[in-house]
Protein backbone atom coordinates (compact mmCIF):
# COMPACT_ATOMS: atom_id res chain seq x y z
CA UNK A 1 0.00 0.00 0.00
CA UNK A 2 2.95 2.60 0.26
CA UNK A 3 6.53 2.83 -0.89
CA UNK A 4 7.96 4.52 2.20
CA UNK A 5 7.88 5.41 5.41
CA UNK A 6 6.76 9.21 6.12
CA UNK A 7 9.94 9.78 7.87
CA UNK A 8 12.08 8.37 5.31
CA UNK A 9 11.54 10.53 2.90
CA UNK A 10 13.88 13.27 2.44
CA UNK A 11 15.91 15.47 -0.26
CA UNK A 12 17.43 12.01 -2.04
CA UNK A 13 13.64 11.48 -3.10
CA UNK A 14 13.22 14.83 -4.69
CA UNK A 15 11.42 14.37 -7.59
CA UNK A 16 10.24 11.16 -7.17
CA UNK A 17 6.71 9.53 -7.39
CA UNK A 18 6.13 7.72 -3.59
CA UNK A 19 3.18 6.50 -1.93
CA UNK A 20 2.66 7.15 1.71
CA UNK A 21 0.31 5.94 4.72
CA UNK A 22 -0.36 7.02 8.07
CA UNK A 23 -2.30 9.25 10.56
CA UNK A 24 -3.28 13.06 10.14
CA UNK A 25 -0.93 14.53 12.79
CA UNK A 26 -2.35 18.03 11.65
CA UNK A 27 -4.39 19.97 8.98
CA UNK A 28 -3.86 23.41 8.16
CA UNK A 29 -5.66 25.55 5.75
CA UNK A 30 -3.53 28.00 4.41
CA UNK A 31 -6.32 30.10 2.27
CA UNK A 32 -6.51 27.88 -1.09
CA UNK A 33 -3.79 25.45 0.08
CA UNK A 34 -4.11 22.90 2.42
CA UNK A 35 -1.26 21.27 4.30
CA UNK A 36 -1.47 17.45 6.18
CA UNK A 37 1.58 16.51 8.31
CA UNK A 38 1.13 12.59 7.58
CA UNK A 39 2.37 10.90 10.89
CA UNK A 40 3.45 7.05 10.97
CA UNK A 41 5.80 5.13 12.89
CA UNK A 42 9.02 6.61 11.17
CA UNK A 43 7.86 10.68 11.72
CA UNK A 44 5.88 13.26 9.81
CA UNK A 45 5.85 14.45 6.53
CA UNK A 46 4.00 17.55 4.82
CA UNK A 47 1.38 16.92 2.10
CA UNK A 48 0.41 19.42 -0.10
CA UNK A 49 -3.30 19.39 -1.51
CA UNK A 50 -3.29 22.19 -4.37
CA UNK A 51 -7.02 23.37 -5.10
CA UNK A 52 -5.62 22.58 -9.12
CA UNK A 53 -5.83 18.95 -8.19
CA UNK A 54 -9.66 19.18 -7.45
CA UNK A 55 -10.22 15.57 -5.94
CA UNK A 56 -7.53 15.86 -4.03
CA UNK A 57 -8.66 18.95 -2.38
CA UNK A 58 -11.85 17.76 -1.69
CA UNK A 59 -10.62 14.76 0.24
CA UNK A 60 -8.11 17.32 1.89
CA UNK A 61 -10.95 19.44 3.06
CA UNK A 62 -12.99 17.14 4.88
CA UNK A 63 -10.09 14.84 7.22
CA UNK A 64 -9.20 15.59 10.25
CA UNK A 65 -6.65 14.60 13.28
CA UNK A 66 -6.17 11.21 13.40
CA UNK A 67 -7.98 10.09 10.61
CA UNK A 68 -5.95 7.32 8.55
CA UNK A 69 -4.80 8.34 4.76
CA UNK A 70 -2.65 7.01 1.73
CA UNK A 71 -1.17 9.63 -0.30
CA UNK A 72 0.20 9.53 -3.78
CA UNK A 73 2.41 12.33 -5.20
CA UNK A 74 6.06 14.11 -5.99
CA UNK A 75 8.43 14.74 -3.81
CA UNK A 76 10.15 18.21 -3.90
CA UNK A 77 11.86 20.82 -1.75
CA UNK A 78 10.06 23.15 0.42
CA UNK A 79 10.31 26.76 -0.51
CA UNK A 80 13.24 29.00 1.23
CA UNK A 81 12.24 29.72 4.51
CA UNK A 82 10.03 27.08 5.21
CA UNK A 83 12.42 24.00 5.93
CA UNK A 84 11.98 22.18 9.52
CA UNK A 85 15.48 21.22 10.50
CA UNK A 86 13.75 19.33 13.26
CA UNK A 87 12.40 16.72 10.95
CA UNK A 88 13.97 13.92 9.04
CA UNK A 89 12.23 15.07 6.06
CA UNK A 90 12.15 18.82 6.87
CA UNK A 91 13.22 19.46 3.82
CA UNK A 92 11.27 18.70 1.42
CA UNK A 93 7.44 18.36 0.96
CA UNK A 94 4.74 15.42 -1.01
CA UNK A 95 2.29 17.27 -3.55
CA UNK A 96 -0.04 14.91 -3.66
CA UNK A 97 -2.27 13.69 -6.60
CA UNK A 98 -3.93 11.05 -5.49
CA UNK A 99 -5.38 11.22 -1.42
CA UNK A 100 -7.20 8.22 -0.12
CA UNK A 101 -9.14 8.51 3.07
CA UNK A 102 -8.54 4.63 4.36
CA UNK A 103 -10.77 5.35 7.83
CA UNK A 104 -12.18 8.50 9.69
CA UNK A 105 -11.83 9.22 13.83
CA UNK A 106 -13.73 10.65 16.04
CA UNK A 107 -12.18 13.90 17.60
CA UNK A 108 -9.22 12.20 20.15
CA UNK A 109 -10.28 13.04 23.94
CA UNK A 110 -6.28 14.48 23.60
CA UNK A 111 -3.91 15.81 20.75
CA UNK A 112 -0.74 14.25 20.46
CA UNK A 113 1.35 16.84 21.23
CA UNK A 114 -1.00 17.92 24.50
CA UNK A 115 0.16 16.88 27.99
CA UNK A 116 -2.66 14.30 29.07
CA UNK A 117 -3.06 13.47 31.90
CA UNK A 118 -1.69 9.56 32.86
CA UNK A 119 -5.07 7.78 33.48
CA UNK A 120 -6.57 9.41 30.29
CA UNK A 121 -3.28 8.07 28.42
CA UNK A 122 -3.88 4.93 29.46
CA UNK A 123 -7.69 4.72 29.23
CA UNK A 124 -6.48 5.37 25.41
CA UNK A 125 -3.43 3.27 25.52
CA UNK A 126 -3.73 2.94 21.22
CA UNK A 127 -3.79 6.97 20.84
CA UNK A 128 -0.89 7.06 23.88
CA UNK A 129 1.23 5.18 21.47
CA UNK A 130 1.28 6.75 18.25
CA UNK A 131 3.02 9.92 20.57
CA UNK A 132 6.71 9.78 19.03
CA UNK A 133 7.74 9.71 22.48
CA UNK A 134 6.52 6.69 23.27
CA UNK A 135 7.41 4.92 20.00
CA UNK A 136 11.19 6.35 20.21
CA UNK A 137 10.88 4.21 23.99
CA UNK A 138 9.62 1.23 22.91
CA UNK A 139 11.49 1.14 20.13
CA UNK A 140 14.32 1.78 22.46
CA UNK A 141 13.18 -1.11 24.20
CA UNK A 142 13.44 -3.52 21.46
CA UNK A 143 16.97 -2.37 20.69
CA UNK A 144 17.90 -3.61 24.39
CA UNK A 145 16.20 -6.88 24.03
CA UNK A 146 17.87 -7.44 20.47
CA UNK A 147 21.85 -6.08 21.49
CA UNK A 148 20.97 -8.22 25.16
CA UNK A 149 20.20 -11.69 22.87
CA UNK A 150 23.31 -10.92 20.52
CA UNK A 151 25.22 -10.59 23.36
CA UNK A 152 23.90 -13.79 25.16
CA UNK A 153 24.00 -15.71 21.95
CA UNK A 154 27.52 -15.08 20.98
CA UNK A 155 28.49 -15.83 24.46
CA UNK A 156 27.07 -19.21 23.98
CA UNK A 157 23.94 -18.89 25.91
CA UNK A 158 20.99 -20.49 25.27
CA UNK A 159 17.71 -19.39 24.76
CA UNK A 160 14.95 -21.62 26.95
CA UNK A 161 11.26 -21.07 27.57
CA UNK A 162 10.22 -22.09 31.42
CA UNK A 163 6.57 -22.30 32.27
CA UNK A 164 4.05 -19.88 32.71
CA UNK A 165 1.72 -21.99 34.81
CA UNK A 166 3.27 -23.67 37.67
CA UNK A 167 2.72 -24.67 41.65
CA UNK A 168 3.28 -21.83 44.37
CA UNK A 169 6.32 -21.47 45.68
CA UNK A 170 7.59 -19.03 48.17
CA UNK A 171 9.51 -15.95 46.94
CA UNK A 172 8.56 -13.06 48.55
CA UNK A 173 5.58 -11.87 47.40
CA UNK A 174 1.97 -12.86 46.74
CA UNK A 175 1.23 -15.30 43.93
CA UNK A 176 -1.31 -14.98 41.64
CA UNK A 177 -2.85 -18.02 41.22
CA UNK A 178 -5.47 -19.55 37.99
CA UNK A 179 -7.97 -22.89 39.46
CA UNK A 180 -7.53 -25.77 37.44
CA UNK A 181 -10.88 -26.83 35.67
CA UNK A 182 -9.54 -30.72 34.80
CA UNK A 183 -8.13 -30.98 38.74
CA UNK A 184 -10.83 -29.17 40.68
CA UNK A 185 -10.03 -27.66 44.03
CA UNK A 186 -6.58 -27.11 42.92
CA UNK A 187 -4.45 -24.22 41.49
CA UNK A 188 -1.86 -23.27 39.13
CA UNK A 189 0.42 -20.24 40.12
CA UNK A 190 1.85 -17.76 37.73
CA UNK A 191 5.55 -17.24 38.20
CA UNK A 192 7.36 -14.68 40.17
CA UNK A 193 10.22 -15.61 38.28
CA UNK A 194 11.96 -18.61 36.60
CA UNK A 195 14.38 -19.08 39.63
CA UNK A 196 13.28 -23.23 40.48
CA UNK A 197 12.89 -24.15 36.84
CA UNK A 198 16.58 -22.51 35.33
CA UNK A 199 18.44 -24.01 38.35
CA UNK A 200 16.73 -27.32 36.83
CA UNK A 201 17.99 -26.60 33.78
CA UNK A 202 21.84 -26.53 34.89
CA UNK A 203 20.91 -29.73 36.85
CA UNK A 204 20.32 -30.74 33.25
CA UNK A 205 23.47 -30.09 31.65
CA UNK A 206 22.16 -26.52 29.56
CA UNK A 207 25.50 -24.62 31.37
CA UNK A 208 24.84 -21.05 30.17
CA UNK A 209 20.49 -20.07 29.72
CA UNK A 210 18.71 -16.93 29.10
CA UNK A 211 15.27 -15.88 28.73
CA UNK A 212 13.64 -12.74 28.50
CA UNK A 213 10.43 -13.69 30.78
CA UNK A 214 7.36 -12.86 31.87
CA UNK A 215 6.76 -12.66 36.04
CA UNK A 216 3.86 -11.97 38.22
CA UNK A 217 3.98 -10.78 41.90
CA UNK A 218 0.72 -9.59 43.79
CA UNK A 219 2.46 -7.36 45.73
CA UNK A 220 1.42 -3.22 46.28
CA UNK A 221 2.73 -0.82 43.20
CA UNK A 222 4.70 2.47 42.62
CA UNK A 223 6.70 3.73 40.04
CA UNK A 224 8.56 1.00 39.25
CA UNK A 225 6.78 -1.88 39.95
CA UNK A 226 4.09 -3.55 38.21
CA UNK A 227 2.17 -6.68 38.47
CA UNK A 228 3.25 -8.47 36.28
CA UNK A 229 7.16 -7.55 34.49
CA UNK A 230 9.52 -9.07 32.25
CA UNK A 231 13.12 -9.45 33.62
CA UNK A 232 16.48 -10.78 31.31
CA UNK A 233 16.97 -14.08 33.31
CA UNK A 234 20.36 -16.18 33.26
CA UNK A 235 21.58 -18.77 34.74
CA UNK A 236 25.14 -20.29 34.52
CA UNK A 237 27.08 -23.49 35.60
CA UNK A 238 30.70 -24.19 36.88
CA UNK A 239 31.03 -19.87 37.14
CA UNK A 240 32.02 -18.21 40.37
CA UNK A 241 30.96 -14.77 41.43
CA UNK A 242 33.97 -13.13 39.45
CA UNK A 243 33.04 -14.80 36.70
CA UNK A 244 29.22 -14.09 36.30
CA UNK A 245 29.66 -10.72 37.15
CA UNK A 246 32.49 -9.90 34.70
CA UNK A 247 30.22 -11.29 31.67
CA UNK A 248 27.36 -9.23 33.12
CA UNK A 249 29.35 -6.34 33.50
CA UNK A 250 30.22 -7.05 29.92
CA UNK A 251 27.08 -7.05 28.71
CA UNK A 252 25.54 -4.04 30.46
CA UNK A 253 28.54 -1.99 29.36
CA UNK A 254 27.87 -3.16 25.60
CA UNK A 255 23.90 -2.51 26.05
CA UNK A 256 24.71 1.04 26.90
CA UNK A 257 27.54 1.64 24.47
CA UNK A 258 25.48 0.48 21.54
CA UNK A 259 21.34 1.40 22.73
CA UNK A 260 22.37 5.06 23.86
CA UNK A 261 26.08 5.62 23.18
CA UNK A 262 27.27 5.64 26.98
CA UNK A 263 30.39 4.26 28.09
CA UNK A 264 30.14 2.74 31.47
CA UNK A 265 33.57 2.14 33.55
CA UNK A 266 35.59 -0.72 33.52
CA UNK A 267 35.55 -2.20 35.83
CA UNK A 268 32.43 -1.40 37.82
CA UNK A 269 33.33 -0.22 41.49
CA UNK A 270 32.19 -2.47 44.39
CA UNK A 271 31.02 -1.95 47.96
CA UNK A 272 30.13 -4.26 50.34
CA UNK A 273 26.03 -4.31 51.76
CA UNK A 274 27.46 -2.99 55.24
CA UNK A 275 29.60 -0.43 54.27
CA UNK A 276 26.68 0.74 51.89
CA UNK A 277 24.07 0.88 54.89
CA UNK A 278 26.36 2.73 57.06
CA UNK A 279 26.99 5.68 53.96
CA UNK A 280 24.33 5.89 52.16
CA UNK A 281 21.31 4.15 54.32
CA UNK A 282 20.60 1.76 51.38
CA UNK A 283 21.58 -0.96 49.80
CA UNK A 284 21.12 0.40 46.27
CA UNK A 285 22.84 3.96 46.48
CA UNK A 286 22.77 6.47 44.29
CA UNK A 287 26.19 7.46 44.20
CA UNK A 288 25.33 10.75 42.09
CA UNK A 289 24.54 12.10 45.22
CA UNK A 290 27.53 13.11 47.51
CA UNK A 291 25.65 13.41 51.00
CA UNK A 292 26.31 10.74 53.39
CA UNK A 293 25.30 9.29 56.64
CA UNK A 294 27.90 9.51 59.40
CA UNK A 295 27.55 7.70 62.55
CA UNK A 296 27.80 9.44 65.62
CA UNK A 297 26.85 6.80 68.18
CA UNK A 298 30.49 7.34 70.36
CA UNK A 299 29.67 11.20 71.12
CA UNK A 300 26.39 11.12 72.24
CA UNK A 301 25.88 8.36 74.48
CA UNK A 302 24.84 9.18 78.13
CA UNK A 303 24.08 12.45 77.07
CA UNK A 304 20.95 14.62 78.47
CA UNK A 305 19.10 14.49 75.13
CA UNK A 306 17.12 10.75 75.93
CA UNK A 307 16.02 10.69 72.21
CA UNK A 308 19.89 9.99 71.02
CA UNK A 309 21.00 8.64 74.37
CA UNK A 310 19.01 5.74 74.34
CA UNK A 311 19.57 5.12 70.27
CA UNK A 312 23.09 5.06 70.95
CA UNK A 313 23.03 2.50 73.98
CA UNK A 314 20.61 0.19 71.84
CA UNK A 315 22.91 -2.12 69.71
CA UNK A 316 19.74 -2.73 67.18
CA UNK A 317 19.69 1.54 66.89
CA UNK A 318 22.28 3.71 65.45
CA UNK A 319 22.18 7.85 65.60
CA UNK A 320 23.82 9.33 62.12
CA UNK A 321 23.80 12.43 60.79
CA UNK A 322 23.53 14.02 57.43
CA UNK A 323 25.44 17.19 56.41
CA UNK A 324 23.94 19.40 53.85
CA UNK A 325 26.05 22.18 52.11
CA UNK A 326 24.51 25.09 52.65
CA UNK A 327 21.83 23.75 54.23
CA UNK A 328 21.47 26.81 56.56
CA UNK A 329 19.67 28.75 54.28
CA UNK A 330 16.25 26.36 54.21
CA UNK A 331 13.23 28.08 55.93
CA UNK A 332 12.19 26.70 58.67
CA UNK A 333 8.50 25.45 56.39
CA UNK A 334 11.40 23.46 53.90
CA UNK A 335 12.73 21.61 57.59
CA UNK A 336 9.21 20.81 58.42
CA UNK A 337 8.71 19.77 54.85
CA UNK A 338 11.28 17.54 54.88
CA UNK A 339 10.54 16.45 58.58
CA UNK A 340 7.21 14.96 57.56
CA UNK A 341 9.11 13.68 54.75
CA UNK A 342 11.24 11.20 56.83
CA UNK A 343 7.79 10.50 58.96
CA UNK A 344 7.02 8.54 55.93
CA UNK A 345 9.70 6.64 56.78
CA UNK A 346 8.79 5.73 60.49
CA UNK A 347 10.91 8.31 61.95
CA UNK A 348 9.45 10.04 64.89
CA UNK A 349 11.25 13.26 63.94
CA UNK A 350 14.22 15.20 62.57
CA UNK A 351 17.08 17.16 64.64
CA UNK A 352 18.71 19.08 63.35
CA UNK A 353 21.70 22.16 64.01
CA UNK A 354 22.53 25.29 61.68
CA UNK A 355 26.12 25.75 61.43
CA UNK A 356 27.00 29.61 61.51
CA UNK A 357 30.75 30.04 62.24
CA UNK A 358 32.34 26.01 63.34
CA UNK A 359 35.37 28.25 64.41
CA UNK A 360 33.55 29.77 67.51
CA UNK A 361 31.93 26.03 68.42
CA UNK A 362 29.00 25.85 70.79
CA UNK A 363 28.70 29.66 69.99
CA UNK A 364 28.62 29.10 66.24
CA UNK A 365 25.64 26.62 66.14
CA UNK A 366 22.01 27.17 66.72
CA UNK A 367 19.71 24.28 67.14
CA UNK A 368 17.32 23.64 70.57
CA UNK A 369 19.21 20.28 71.07
CA UNK A 370 22.37 22.19 71.94
CA UNK A 371 21.32 22.52 75.73
CA UNK A 372 21.48 18.64 75.82
CA UNK A 373 24.73 18.22 74.28
CA UNK A 374 27.96 18.67 76.59
CA UNK A 375 31.14 20.47 75.17
CA UNK A 376 32.86 17.39 74.31
CA UNK A 377 29.93 16.00 72.07
CA UNK A 378 29.50 19.02 70.02
CA UNK A 379 33.31 18.93 69.32
CA UNK A 380 33.51 15.37 68.45
CA UNK A 381 30.51 16.53 65.86
CA UNK A 382 32.27 19.55 64.63
CA UNK A 383 36.06 17.84 64.27
CA UNK A 384 34.43 14.44 62.37
CA UNK A 385 31.87 16.39 59.73
CA UNK A 386 33.99 19.38 59.38
CA UNK A 387 30.99 21.64 58.60
CA UNK A 388 31.57 25.09 56.77
CA UNK A 389 29.83 28.26 57.96
CA UNK A 390 26.08 27.99 56.45
CA UNK A 391 25.73 24.31 56.51
CA UNK A 392 23.10 22.59 58.40
CA UNK A 393 23.69 18.84 60.14
CA UNK A 394 20.30 16.59 60.32
CA UNK A 395 19.84 13.43 62.92
CA UNK A 396 18.48 10.33 62.63
CA UNK A 397 17.99 8.11 66.08
CA UNK A 398 15.97 5.23 65.98
CA UNK A 399 16.05 1.36 65.45
CA UNK A 400 18.64 0.66 62.20
CA UNK A 401 16.08 0.38 59.50
CA UNK A 402 14.46 3.36 60.43
CA UNK A 403 17.11 5.64 60.59
CA UNK A 404 18.53 4.16 57.58
CA UNK A 405 15.24 4.45 55.43
CA UNK A 406 14.57 7.64 56.91
CA UNK A 407 17.66 9.50 56.34
CA UNK A 408 18.83 6.69 52.98
CA UNK A 409 15.41 8.74 51.14
CA UNK A 410 15.97 12.32 52.60
CA UNK A 411 19.60 12.14 51.29
CA UNK A 412 18.21 11.16 48.04
CA UNK A 413 15.91 13.91 48.60
CA UNK A 414 18.16 16.71 49.34
CA UNK A 415 20.19 15.99 46.68
CA UNK A 416 17.50 15.84 44.04
CA UNK A 417 15.94 19.27 45.59
CA UNK A 418 19.48 21.21 46.27
CA UNK A 419 20.76 20.57 42.64
CA UNK A 420 22.97 18.09 43.98
CA UNK A 421 23.05 15.64 41.77
CA UNK A 422 25.97 14.57 39.67
CA UNK A 423 25.79 14.19 35.80
CA UNK A 424 26.16 10.78 34.20
CA UNK A 425 26.03 7.05 35.08
CA UNK A 426 27.30 5.49 38.34
CA UNK A 427 27.22 2.21 38.60
CA UNK A 428 27.75 -0.26 41.73
CA UNK A 429 27.90 -4.13 42.21
CA UNK A 430 26.58 -4.46 46.14
CA UNK A 431 28.06 -7.78 47.43
CA UNK A 432 28.67 -9.13 51.17
CA UNK A 433 24.28 -8.99 51.76
CA UNK A 434 23.60 -11.06 55.20
CA UNK A 435 21.89 -14.13 54.31
CA UNK A 436 19.25 -14.31 56.86
CA UNK A 437 17.14 -11.68 58.69
CA UNK A 438 14.89 -12.07 61.64
CA UNK A 439 11.88 -12.03 61.57
CA UNK A 440 10.36 -10.33 65.15
CA UNK A 441 6.91 -11.09 64.63
CA UNK A 442 7.08 -14.93 63.14
CA UNK A 443 10.25 -14.92 65.27
CA UNK A 444 12.02 -16.86 62.91
CA UNK A 445 14.46 -16.39 60.60
CA UNK A 446 13.94 -15.36 56.98
CA UNK A 447 16.18 -15.50 53.84
CA UNK A 448 17.07 -11.87 52.39
CA UNK A 449 17.01 -12.97 48.37
CA UNK A 450 15.54 -16.63 48.45
CA UNK A 451 16.01 -19.73 50.27
CA UNK A 452 18.37 -21.00 47.05
CA UNK A 453 21.15 -18.75 47.74
CA UNK A 454 24.10 -20.27 48.68
CA UNK A 455 25.60 -18.83 52.33
CA UNK A 456 29.49 -17.97 52.73
CA UNK A 457 30.08 -20.85 55.02
CA UNK A 458 32.25 -23.95 55.10
CA UNK A 459 29.57 -26.63 56.02
CA UNK A 460 25.52 -26.78 57.36
CA UNK A 461 27.08 -26.86 60.67
CA UNK A 462 28.32 -23.74 60.32
CA UNK A 463 24.99 -22.22 58.76
CA UNK A 464 22.79 -23.90 61.47
CA UNK A 465 24.95 -22.51 64.52
CA UNK A 466 25.15 -18.95 63.62
CA UNK A 467 22.18 -18.06 61.08
CA UNK A 468 22.96 -14.17 61.81
CA UNK A 469 26.53 -14.11 61.23
CA UNK A 470 26.18 -15.94 57.51
CA UNK A 471 27.08 -13.67 54.33
CA UNK A 472 25.61 -14.85 51.33
CA UNK A 473 27.35 -15.07 48.05
CA UNK A 474 24.99 -12.61 46.53
CA UNK A 475 25.57 -9.78 44.08
CA UNK A 476 23.35 -6.68 42.82
CA UNK A 477 24.17 -4.34 39.91
CA UNK A 478 23.03 -0.93 40.90
CA UNK A 479 22.24 2.30 38.79
CA UNK A 480 22.10 6.07 39.99
CA UNK A 481 20.10 4.33 42.74
CA UNK A 482 18.23 1.49 40.97
CA UNK A 483 18.61 -2.05 41.47
CA UNK A 484 18.79 -3.05 37.80
CA UNK A 485 19.80 -7.04 38.64
CA UNK A 486 20.43 -9.01 41.83
CA UNK A 487 21.71 -12.39 41.41
CA UNK A 488 23.56 -14.74 43.45
CA UNK A 489 25.76 -18.79 43.39
CA UNK A 490 23.05 -20.78 44.17
CA UNK A 491 23.12 -23.89 47.17
CA UNK A 492 24.07 -27.15 44.93
CA UNK A 493 24.36 -29.80 47.64
CA UNK A 494 21.04 -31.49 49.36
CA UNK A 495 22.61 -31.21 52.94
CA UNK A 496 23.33 -27.13 52.57
CA UNK A 497 19.33 -26.80 50.93
CA UNK A 498 17.82 -28.61 53.86
CA UNK A 499 20.06 -26.90 56.26
CA UNK A 500 18.34 -23.77 54.67
CA UNK A 501 15.12 -25.01 55.18
CA UNK A 502 15.50 -25.48 58.90
CA UNK A 503 17.09 -22.51 58.98
CA UNK A 504 14.22 -21.07 57.84
CA UNK A 505 11.73 -22.86 60.06
CA UNK A 506 10.73 -25.03 57.12
CA UNK A 507 10.21 -29.14 58.53
CA UNK A 508 11.26 -31.55 56.41
CA UNK A 509 7.62 -32.55 55.30
CA UNK A 510 7.09 -29.68 54.12
CA UNK A 511 10.14 -29.05 52.31
CA UNK A 512 9.45 -32.33 50.10
CA UNK A 513 5.99 -31.30 49.53
CA UNK A 514 7.04 -27.51 48.14
CA UNK A 515 10.44 -28.55 47.02
CA UNK A 516 10.67 -32.22 46.45
CA UNK A 517 11.02 -31.70 42.56
CA UNK A 518 13.92 -29.72 43.15
CA UNK A 519 15.58 -31.89 45.90
CA UNK A 520 15.59 -35.14 43.36
CA UNK A 521 17.26 -33.07 41.35
CA UNK A 522 20.05 -32.35 43.92
CA UNK A 523 20.16 -35.62 44.20
CA UNK A 524 21.20 -36.82 41.23
CA UNK A 525 24.19 -35.10 40.26
CA UNK A 526 24.07 -30.93 40.81
CA UNK A 527 26.52 -28.73 39.28
CA UNK A 528 27.93 -25.86 41.16
CA UNK A 529 25.73 -22.82 39.31
CA UNK A 530 24.61 -19.07 40.29
CA UNK A 531 23.24 -16.88 37.91
CA UNK A 532 21.31 -13.20 37.76
CA UNK A 533 18.26 -11.39 36.31
CA UNK A 534 17.94 -7.86 35.07
CA UNK A 535 14.90 -6.11 35.54
CA UNK A 536 14.51 -4.88 31.89
CA UNK A 537 11.08 -2.08 32.69
CA UNK A 538 13.76 -0.11 35.00
CA UNK A 539 16.39 -0.86 32.78
CA UNK A 540 14.59 0.72 29.86
CA UNK A 541 13.15 3.19 31.67
CA UNK A 542 16.26 4.48 33.06
CA UNK A 543 17.63 4.60 29.51
CA UNK A 544 14.76 6.28 28.17
CA UNK A 545 14.92 9.09 30.81
CA UNK A 546 11.41 8.00 32.10
CA UNK A 547 10.03 8.42 35.27
CA UNK A 548 7.79 5.30 35.22
CA UNK A 549 8.16 2.13 34.16
CA UNK A 550 4.55 2.46 33.13
CA UNK A 551 6.26 4.61 30.47
CA UNK A 552 8.15 1.95 28.85
CA UNK A 553 5.76 -0.73 28.79
CA UNK A 554 3.38 -0.77 26.18
CA UNK A 555 0.41 -1.87 28.02
CA UNK A 556 0.65 -1.04 31.61
CA UNK A 557 -1.36 -1.37 34.79
CA UNK A 558 -2.22 1.46 37.11
CA UNK A 559 -1.00 1.53 40.38
CA UNK A 560 -4.08 -0.27 41.69
CA UNK A 561 -3.03 -3.10 39.45
CA UNK A 562 -5.61 -2.34 36.41
CA UNK A 563 -5.88 -1.73 33.31
CA UNK A 564 -7.66 1.35 32.55
CA UNK A 565 -8.17 0.73 28.41
CA UNK A 566 -9.65 -2.72 28.99
CA UNK A 567 -10.88 -2.48 32.36
CA UNK A 568 -9.59 -5.37 33.63
CA UNK A 569 -9.72 -7.18 35.68
CA UNK A 570 -13.47 -7.95 35.25
CA UNK A 571 -16.23 -10.32 35.89
CA UNK A 572 -16.41 -13.91 34.79
CA UNK A 573 -19.67 -15.87 34.05
CA UNK A 574 -21.40 -18.41 36.59
CA UNK A 575 -20.28 -21.53 33.79
CA UNK A 576 -17.11 -20.70 34.41
CA UNK A 577 -17.12 -20.08 37.68
CA UNK A 578 -18.81 -23.62 37.90
CA UNK A 579 -16.65 -25.65 35.65
CA UNK A 580 -13.40 -24.70 37.97
CA UNK A 581 -15.49 -24.89 41.43
CA UNK A 582 -15.78 -21.48 42.45
CA UNK A 583 -17.80 -20.18 44.38
CA UNK A 584 -17.97 -16.16 44.83
CA UNK A 585 -19.02 -15.16 48.53
CA UNK A 586 -20.89 -12.19 49.24
CA UNK A 587 -19.07 -8.62 50.14
CA UNK A 588 -21.94 -6.90 51.76
CA UNK A 589 -22.40 -7.01 55.34
CA UNK A 590 -23.90 -9.62 57.16
CA UNK A 591 -23.11 -12.31 54.31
Amino acid sequence: MRSHYCGEVDATAVGQAVTVAGWVHRRRDHGGVIFIDLRDREGLLQVVANPEATAVFAEAERVRSEYVLRVTGTVRRRPEGTVNPRLASGEVELVASALEVLNGAETPPFHQDENASEDLRLRYRFLDLRREEMIGRLRLRHRVTRLMRRFLDEAGFIDVETPMLTRTTPEGARDYIVPSRTHPGKFFALPQSPQLFKQLLMMSGFDRYYQIARCFRDEDLRADRQPEFTQLDIETSFMGEEDIMAVMEALIRDLFRQAIGVELPDPFPRMGWAEAMQRFGSDRPDLRVPLELVDIDDLVQGIEFKVFAAAAADPEARVAALLLPGGGALSRKEIDDYTAFVARYGARGLAYIKVNDPAQGREGLQAPILKFMPDAAIAGLLERLQPAAGDLIFFGADKCRVVNDALGALRVKLGQDRGLVAEGWHPLWVVDFPGFEWDPQEKRWAALHHPFTAPKVATPGELEAAPGKALSRAYDMVLNGNEIGGGSIRIHTEAMQSAVFRVLGLAPEEAERKFGFLLRAMRHGCPPHGGIAFGLDRLVMLMAGAQSIRDVIAFPKTQSAACLMTDAPGEVSAQQLKETGIRIRSTEPGS
